[in-house]
C-alpha cells in the first residue's frame, strides 16, 4: 500500500488560492460545502468522499446527455432485473473509464495523498453473493462500453453481503454496513417513488364499459424510493444507470400510538417496510426468512415494472401497441420471475387491457437467463405463502398455468404425465410454484451461460420445454469486463500489454491475440515473468497482512476463490493439500515444487456443510503451517472476507487457477475467466466455461482431470468410494489422517459429516472418484512449473486467447440475438 506523503497540505481558506487545476478546486469545494470539513486531520475518508463527489460531477453531464440520447420514443430499451449487483468499488472504475487518472493524482498530491490510499477508504458495494451479482456488474459495464440503452434495476440493500471473519477456524458473520458513511455515487430520485402492494385480497367488479375486472384491495402498502448510480462507459461519453430501490413506509409512524406511549408499535410499520431493503438475501431457513425474501423479489419487480410503464405512458399515453416491441426485460435467474405475473397484473388491472393482448405483450418482452443446473437451486414458492402475500399474482399464475397446460394437451393429447411435469404448480401436500417454469412459459428467450450448461438444460432440466419450444433456447457464454479485471487490477501487465500490442484490447479483448507470437520471444517472457513476480509480491504482502502467513515468492501460487459450496469442491482441494503434507512427512519431496495454496470464499450462513469445510481448511492450515517440515514446501491459508476488492489483488498474483467443480454442476464460472486473462493456468474439470477456456487456450495449456458430465452420471450408477480408497495407498493415507483426528485432535468427531459424505456411495459430487486424477494432474502442474520458461509461455498463451471471455462479446450477443438493440453512439 502506498504511504501517505510526509506533508499533508492543510485545507484552509488561506490555502485555497494555491490549489492547482479545476479538479483540485472541486475537491476543495466538496470538502468545504458538501462535507463541512475545514481542517487537516489526516483522515483520508474525507478526501475519498470529496474526490468521489468531484468525479461524479464530471460524470453528470455525460450522464444527462446519455439519458437524453436514450429517451427517443422509437428506441428499444432493455431493463436488466437482478436481485444482485456485486459492484465492488466505484472510484477507480470511474477514474479509469473517464480517463482521469493523471488529473486525479495531481489533484490529490496537492493534499499530500496518493490515489491508492484514498481509494482504500471506499467500502465495497457488496450487493451480491458471488458470481451472479458480479456478472451483472460486468454486464452493466459492457452495456455502457458498447453504448447500449440498458438500465439495471436492483435493490439498495442497507447491509450487503456479510463480512466474514474467522474465530477458532470457524466462519463468523458480521453485518456489512456499506452505507454507514453514505454513498457519494448515488442520487436519490424521490419524484419516481412507486407504491408496492402486499397482502390484502382481490375482488371482482364491472368497469364503466361493463367488462369484468379484478382489483387488489385491503393491501399493506409501502414505497419504493429509487437511487440512481452512474455506470460510465470506457472513454466514450456514455453513462448508463443502475437504479436501486429502497423500501420505505407510507406513514413514518402512528402518531396516536406514539402519543399513547406505545413507542415500538408507533414505528412498527416503518421498521417492517424498511426490512425489505435492509439485508441482502436473508437466511431463508425459517418461514420468516422465506417471506422476507419473496417480499424482496416482488418489491424489485413491481417497482421496476411500474417505473418502466410510467415512462412509457409519459411518452405514449395508454397506447401499449408497441410496448413489447420497444422494451425487453432480462430476468437474471429466477429471482425476478414474478415479473411475468406482475406485468400481466399491471396491464390487466391498472391499464385495462384484455388477457390476450396483455399476454402477447408480456411474452414479447420477457427474457430469462438460467444460472444453475442444480434442481434444488431452482426456486419454488409455496402456494400458501403466495396466496397470503400476493393473492392477485397467484390468481394470474393459475390462469397462465391453465392456459399453458391447455396448449400442451393440444400438442400431446392424453399425456397426463407430461402435463404434470410441465405444470407451473408442483402438487403435493403443500403445493409450490415452480418459478423457473413460470419464467420459461412467460419469456420469448431462455438462455444458458456456457455451451455445456445450455446443452444440459435442453437435454435434462428443461427437456420437456425444449421439446415444445426449441427455438426459445439459446446459449450466451458468460464473460467479464477486462477493464476492471485486467486493466485496473493489473496495472503493470496493462502497461506491458500497451507497450507491446497497443491499448485497443481495453475496448476489444480479441486484440489480445496479438500476444501469440510473443510467447516465443525470450525477452518478452522475461518481462512477463517480472510482472507476475511483482504481482505475487503484492499478493504475498496482502496475505501476510490478513492471515499473518508468509508466502515465499519462489513458490507456485495456487488459488481457489469462490463461494464455498460442495459442488465447487473446496474439499477436494483440501484433500490434495493433505496429500502433499503426507508426502512431506514421509520424506517423499524429491522434485516437489514449493506451493502456496490460498482458498477464499463465504459460506451461506445456513449452509452447515459449507461452514464445516471452512473449519476444515483452517484446521489443516494450522497443522501444515505449524509443521517445520513444510516451511519451504507448502503453505495453506483461508483468506477471510473474500470480496471484489480482494480479488483485484488475488487475481493478478495467481499462477494456478483451481476450477475443480463436479462436471455438469457449474453453469459457467467467471473467476476462471479473470484468472485466464491475467495469465494464470487452469487446473479443472470439463465443466461450465472450463470447456471453452480449454478450447481457446489449447489442451496443452490446461491441466485437465476428472470425469466429464456423462462420466459422472455413469459413475453414480455403481459408485464405490470405499473401494477406491482401499485400492489407492495415497488416498487411503489422506483419509486416515483426516479420520484419525490429526487435524482435530482437540475436537474429536467434528469432521465426521465430511468424511462420511466422501465415503457415501450416493455422494453426488463424486469427490473420491476424481481424487486420483486430480493428484496426477497436480503432479503434472508441479513438474511444468519447474520449467519456468515453459510455464511463462503457457501463461502468455492463456492471456492471448482470453478475448472470447470479455463480457463485451457476451453483451454484443445478447444485444443482437435476444434484445434486438443497437448502440446509440454519443
Amino acid at each position: 500500500m502506498s504511504k501517505t506523503l510526509e506533508t499533508k497540505r492543510e485545507v484552509t481558506s488561506e490555502s485555497t488560492e494555491q490549489l492547482l487545476g479545476p479538479l483540485s478546486n472541486e475537491i476543495r469545494r466538496h470538502l468545504y460545502y458538501t462535507l463541512g470539513h475545514f481542517g487537516s486531520n489526516g483522515d483520508a475518508s474525507y478526501y475519498y468522499r470529496a474526490l468521489a463527489h468531484a468525479v461524479r460531477d464530471r460524470i453528470s453531464q455525460q450522464w444527462q446527455r446519455t439519458r437524453e440520447r436514450f429517451a427517443n420514443p422509437e428506441t428499444r430499451r432493455v431493463h436488466y432485473l437482478s436481485l444482485e449487483f456485486l459492484l465492488g468499488r466505484s472510484l477507480n472504475n470511474a477514474v479509469q473509464n473517464l480517463d482521469l487518472e493523471e488529473p486525479v493524482r495531481e489533484a490529490l498530491q496537492e493534499y499530500g495523498y496518493h490515489l491508492e490510499e484514498v481509494a482504500e477508504e471506499e467500502l465495497d458495494a457488496g450487493l451480491g453473493n458471488g458470481g451472479l451479482g458480479r456478472l451483472a456488474a460486468c454486464f452493466l459495464d459492457s452495456c455502457a462500453n458498447l453504448q447500449l440503452p440498458v438500465t439495471g434495476y436492483g435493490i439498495r440493500y442497507e447491509f450487503g453481503m456479510f463480512h466474514q471473519h474467522i474465530e477458532h477456524g470457524r466462519q463468523v458473520e458480521d453485518p456489512d454496513h456499506w452505507l454507514r458513511d453514505g454513498n457519494p455515487w448515488e442520487i436519490e430520485r424521490p419524484e419516481f417513488t412507486r407504491t408496492i402492494q402486499l397482502y390484502g385480497h382481490t375482488e371482482r367488479y364491472m368497469d364503466e364499459d361493463g367488462i369484468a375486472r379484478v382489483r387488489w384491495v385491503g393491501t399493506n402498502d409501502l414505497l419504493a424510493v429509487p437511487y440512481d448510480m452512474p455506470i460510465p462507459g470506457y472513454k466514450n461519453n456514455t453513462v448508463n444507470t443502475l437504479r436501486l430501490w429502497k423500501a420505505s413506509t407510507t406513514d413514518v409512524f402512528d402518531l396516536e400510538e406514539f402519543n399513547a406511549g406505545s413507542y415500538p408499535e408507533a414505528v412498527a410499520a416503518k421498521n417492517n417496510a424498511e426490512q425489505i431493503s435492509m439485508v441482502l438475501y436473508p437466511n431463508d431457513a425459517s418461514e420468516n426468512g422465506k417471506e422476507l425474501r419473496l417480499k424482496q423479489q416482488y418489491f424489485l419487480v413491481s417497482a421496476s415494472l411500474q417505473d418502466v410503464l410510467a415512462q412509457w405512458v409519459k411518452q405514449h399515453g395508454d397506447d401499449f401497441t408497441d410496448f413489447g416491441e420497444k422494451n425487453c426485460f432480462q430476468l437474471n435467474d429466477t429471482h425476478p420471475a414474478s415479473a411475468v405475473p406482475e406485468l400481466m397484473r399491471l396491464l390487466l388491472d391498472e391499464h385495462k387491457l384484455d388477457w390476450d393482448t396483455a399476454w402477447k405483450i408480456t411474452t414479447e418482452c420477457m427474457a430469462y437467463t438460467n444460472h444453475t443446473l442444480l434442481p434444488e437451486a431452482l426456486e419454488r414458492w409455496s402456494v400458501q405463502l403466495f396466496s397470503r402475500m400476493l393473492p392477485r399474482l397467484l390468481e394470474i399464475i393459475y390462469e397462465i398455468n391453465e392456459r399453458f397446460l391447455g396448449e400442451v394437451s393440444k400438442l400431446y393429447p392424453g399425456d397426463m404425465e407430461l402435463r404434470k411435469r410441465l405444470s407451473l404448480i408442483e402438487e403435493g401436500n403443500e403445493p409450490h410454484i415452480r418459478m423457473a417454469y413460470l419464467s420459461i412459459v412467460g419469456s420469448f428467450s431462455v438462455n444458458g451461460v456456457a455451451h455445456l450448461h445450455t446443452e444440459l438444460l435442453k437435454s435434462g432440466l428443461f427437456s420437456d420445454f425444449y421439446k415444445i419450444w426449441p427455438n426459445k433456447f439459446n446459449n450466451k457464454t458468460n464473460g467479464v469486463t477486462q477493464r476492471r479485471w485486467l486493466s485496473h487490477c493489473n496495472p503493470k501487465l496493462r502497461d506491458l500489454l500497451n507497450e507491446t500490442i497497443g491499448n485497443q484490447w481495453e475496448s476489444d479483448l480479441e486484440q489480445m491475440s496479438k500476444l501469440v507470437p510473443y510467447a516465443e520471444d525470450a525477452a518478452f517472457r522475461k518481462k512477463w515473468a517480472e510482472v507476475k513476480r511483482d504481482n505475487k509480491h503484492r499478493l504475498a504482502e496482502y496475505v501476510k497482512e490478513h492471515t499473518n502467513v508468509e508466502f515465499p515468492l519462489d513458490a507456485m501460487f495456487d488459488v481457489q476463490v469462490k463461494r464455498i459450496h460442495e459442488y465447487k469442491r473446496q474439499l477436494l482441494n483440501v484433500l490434495h493439500v493433505i496429500h502433499l503434507y503426507d508426502r512431506i512427512r514421509r520424506g517423499e519431496t524429491q522434485g516437489m515444487v514449493p506451493r502456496c495454496v490460498l482458498i477464499g470464499g463465504k459460506a451461506a450462513p445456513g449452509y452447515h456443510v459449507a461452514k464445516l469445510i471452512v473449519k476444515l481448511i483452517n484446521n489443516v492450515a494450522d497443522v501444515v503451517n505449524g509443521d517445520p517440515a513444510t516451511q519451504d514446501l507448502l503453505k495453506l491459508v483461508f483468506f477471510p472476507n473474500y470480496r471484489v476488492s480482494a480479488m483485484e489483488i488475488i487475481c493478478p498474483g495467481t499462477e494456478l487457477s483451481e476450477q475443480i467443480s463436479t462436471a455438469g454442476k457449474e453453469a459457467s464460472g467467471t473467476g476462471n475467466m479473470k484468472f485466464m486473462m491475467n495469465g494464470a493456468l487452469t487446473i479443472g474439470t470439463l465443466d461450465g466455461a472450463n470447456i471453452e477456456i480449454r478450447e481457446k487456450a489449447g489442451a496443452e495449456n490446461f491441466f485437465l482431470f476428472g470425469l466429464d458430465a456423462k462420466g459422472v452420471v455413469e459413475t453414480r450408477k455403481a459408485y464405490d468410494p470405499n473401494g477406491i480408497i482401499a485400492a489407492d495407498p495415497e488416498i487411503r493415507r489422506v483419509m486416515e489422517l483426516l479420520e484419525g483426528g490429526h487435524f482435530n485432535a482437540s475436537e474429536p468427531g467434528i469432521f465426521d459429516l465430511l468424511t462420511s459424505g466422501l465415503r457415501n456411495p450416493y455422494d453426488q459430487w463424486v469427490t473420491i472418484a476424481d481424487f486420483r486424477s486430480y493428484i496426477d494432474a497436480q503432479q503434472v502442474a508441479g513438474e511444468t512449473y519447474t520449467d519456468q520458461d515453459k510455464w511463462n509461455r503457457m501463461s502468455i498463451l492463456n492471456s492471448a486467447h482470453s478475448g472470447w471471455f470479455s463480457s463485451d462479446r457476451t453483451i454484443s450477443q445478447y444485444a443482437k440475438e435476444i434484445w434486438g438493440v443497437q448502440p446509440l453512439k454519443a
